[in-house]
């Protein structure tokens, strides 16, 4: 018997790649484009082109019916020599003072304790995001309901047991705080969110290794796991405190600045300015330096964020 040789398997030649002309490349990008276009323009209506409008606005002296005034940089000037808007400047500090700190730590805590295995979890999260879709107008009644000095549950809770009643919103020492209050049950559970993603991130191995070596629980948290946090705690800082520089809507709704504007925030500020006083071009101009607070303020965190990141790997 004669052996047959097995026939040799050939691959089929590669297909000739083919080029796409000039025509074809224009088609695809007018397609891209023509996906593109829609939202580029609504983006640019929204926000690019009132911003510019603004800014030549905040150049100007307008009451929104007359013809509009060049006054250069007047506008600005007059930015440094206001009292009320230096109030409104405290006032908007001492919020985000007793407002971001608080936030950010007491999402870290309920982070902490919903990454663990118990029952009725899903529940539990999910009732401490649901004060976070809450609209603002909804949180101003409730606090309303809350915190008023005639017929709030808080003050009928002190009366129960016989401790003395507070003035609350119409308290000028007690309203900006009672704002803030407010502001952390319903903005905490965004930083809740944000941290218990993150600490799902991080492998269960780093804090087992590290009790293995003698931490304890605090030990371990703190030398292991927040330290992996730390680009998390960078954006949920900077997030919050931009929503604080911003704060108004739950002003809005409660207080109306008072009382003795003693809860006048600088977008209240800028909003009484506009669209009470009648003057657009100074409100855009406390529009523009709000907003150049906020960009500088975002910059230098974020570069000392990394700095310090970079000096602790090396």
């Amino acid at each position: 018997m004669t052996a047959t040789a097995a026939p040799v398997r050939r691959d089929p030649a590669p297909a000739p790649v083919r080029r796409r002309g000039p025509g074809r490349r224009a088609r695809e990008g007018l397609t891209g484009w023509g996906f593109v276009a829609p939202a580029t323009v609504i983006v640019l209506g929204l926000s690019i082109f009132p911003a510019g409008w603004a800014f030549l606005l905040s150049l100007q002296k307008w009451n929104g019916f007359s013809v509009p005034e060049p006054v250069g940089l007047a506008n600005y000037q007059d930015m440094a020599q206001d009292p009320d808007l230096a109030a409104a400047v405290g006032h908007t500090l001492l919020y985000t003072a007793l407002f971001v700190p608080a936030s950010v730590l007491l999402g870290l805590g309920l982070a902490v304790a919903l990454n663990r295995r118990i029952v009725l979890v899903g529940v539990y999260r999910t009732l401490i995001f649901l004060p976070f879709v809450v609209s603002a107008a909804a949180t101003g009644i409730l606090t309303t309901y809350l915190f008023n000095p005639q017929f709030g549950l808080v003050n009928n809770v002190l009366r129960v047991l016989g401790l003395p009643q507070q003035g609350w919103l119409e308290d000028p020492q007690q309203a900006m705080v009672v704002i803030a209050l407010m502001s952390l049950w319903g903005q905490a559970a965004f930083t809740t969110v944000i941290y218990l993603a993150a600490l799902q991130d991080i492998p269960a191995e780093l804090s087992e290794a590290a009790r293995v070596d003698g931490a304890n629980r605090w030990q371990s948290f703190w030398h292991v796991t927040f330290p992996q946090l730390a680009p998390v705690t960078v954006f949920v800082a900077i997030w919050q405190t931009i929503q604080a520089i911003q704060l108004f809507d739950l002003v809005y709704t409660t207080t109306r600045g008072g009382p003795l504007k003693s809860t006048e925030t600088v977008v209240y500020y800028l909003w009484t300015s506009a669209f009470k006083d009648l003057e657009f071009g100074y409100a855009s101009a406390v529009a523009y330096g709000l907003f150049a607070v906020t960009l500088a303020i975002t910059i230098g965190v974020t570069i000392y964020s990394r700095r310090s990141t970079v000096g602790g790997i090396g």
